[in-house]
């Protein structure tokens, strides 16, 4: 029967061992899929940043070169053309924002979303935390004004007690004027 109390023991240390390794894994595992998540994000943002770059500025060549190009079979109606390319533009630049606003977006969301599997606190969280603080110190002063007058009444006491010794203090000095005086042998 001890053989077999033993075996169990065993089995159930091995299990608690294996139990321990697998949370190990499983919090490493998760650290490294935020931290994945997260270069991905910077990379994207980088990646959006020099495309979007590069793409406005080939829309303002393609624009000038069109321009250019309509001036030439229009001859008069430049202006006609120019508000088009203008306008032309004007939709890239908004199509180019809006491509980089929704970047931005679904950066901050993945951001947030890693934030949130790692257990960090909000905007939100932070501020309902400071308002419960502050009513709470509000709740304090106003209770901590109420025993008020005892103290008053402590500190009276105190500098009663200070000129009863006053007498003392003043001939302390004395004492040592007359130690210093005496002349020295």
């Amino acid at each position: 029967m001890a053989k077999f109390k033993k075996t169990t023991a065993k089995k159930t240390t091995a299990k608690a061992d294996d139990a321990q390794a697998h949370a190990e894994r499983m919090s490493k595992s998760l650290s490294e899929s935020a931290q994945q998540i997260w270069l991905a994000g910077v990379g994207a943002f980088s990646r959006a940043q020099a495309e979007g770059t590069k793409l406005f500025e080939g829309l303002v060549k393609e624009g000038m070169g069109l321009e250019q190009t309509m001036r030439k079979f229009a001859g008069g109606r430049a202006e006609v053309v120019r508000d088009v390319v203008e306008n032309r533009v004007g939709q890239a630049r908004e199509r180019a924002t809006d491509t980089w606003d929704k970047l931005e977006k679904v950066f901050e969301d993945r951001v947030q979303r890693a934030l949130v599997k790692l257990g960090v606190p909000s905007r939100e969280d932070l501020n309902d935390l400071s308002s419960r603080v502050e009513a709470l110190t509000a709740e304090l002063r106003r209770q901590g004004s109420k025993p008020a007058a005892a103290p008053r009444k402590a500190a009276k006491v105190a500098k009663a007690a200070k000129v009863a010794k006053a007498p003392k203090a003043a001939k302390a000095p004395a004492k040592r004027a007359r130690k210093n005086a005496a002349p020295k042998e």
